[in-house]
């Protein structure tokens, strides 16, 4: 057990060093110009990724005043649109319902970065299609070779894929890292985290 919990974390700290920070720089860049333009911030994933959305949409919009959506949010929408549409065109059919435009952006928690042959997380691609239609930026922190949504993407973060075998819990480990960092940026955050805010009261 300690020998795999030191190549996971050897792992993690390997990946960590191999992310480009000119990628992080390039997306934060992204969503301030969102905020800028009074644009909207929706997030969308499957699974894991789906978790990461609805709590950095509650992060985006606390800590950086930027206006949020996780598209899975509301259970009654998804799964009717799931099951009367389709679990294809769900995400993308609910962003049109929220009249997604150019002054939005898109962020995308994906390990794979979907695909449309092999059809992989058609959900996504859907929405990353509806997204540029539109012409609402699309941002994305993906696993592997990052897929359809890192060649869409108006700027996106590549996880590295350093072990085969842990390539899902250390991709969705680290998009939790790096929306974290997002959110906590100069550039974005308005306000500090609670504990945070806590430990500067107390100094001062």
């Amino acid at each position: 057990m300690s020998d795999y919990s030191s190549k996971f974390l050897a792992v993690s700290r390997q990946i960590i060093d191999e992310i480009s920070c000119e990628e992080i720089e390039k997306t934060v860049e992204l969503l301030e110009n969102t905020r800028k333009l009074g644009g909207r911030l929706f997030l969308c994933g499957s699974g894991g990724g789906a978790g990461h959305a609805s709590h950095a949409a509650c992060d985006f919009r606390k800590l950086c005043g930027l206006e949020s959506y996780c598209v899975s949010d509301n259970v009654s929408e998804l799964t009717a649109r799931v099951n009367d549409e389709g679990w294809d065109v769900a995400y993308s059919n609910w962003l049109r319902a929220s009249r997604l435009n150019s002054r939005d952006c898109v962020l995308f928690f994906s390990v794979g970065g979907g695909s449309d042959n092999p059809p992989v997380s058609t959900n996504l691609v859907s929405a990353a299609n509806l997204a540029s239609e539109v012409g609402a930026s699309i941002v994305a922190i993906v696993g592997r070779d990052g897929g359809y949504l890192r060649t869409v993407a108006s700027a996106s973060v590549l996880i590295p894929q350093i072990d085969s075998d842990s390539v899902t819990p250390q991709t969705e480990g680290l998009q939790a890292v790096l929306w974290h960092l997002f959110v906590s940026h100069p550039r974005l955050a308005n306000s500090k985290a609670r504990w945070e805010g806590l430990s500067s009261a107390v100094n001062a």
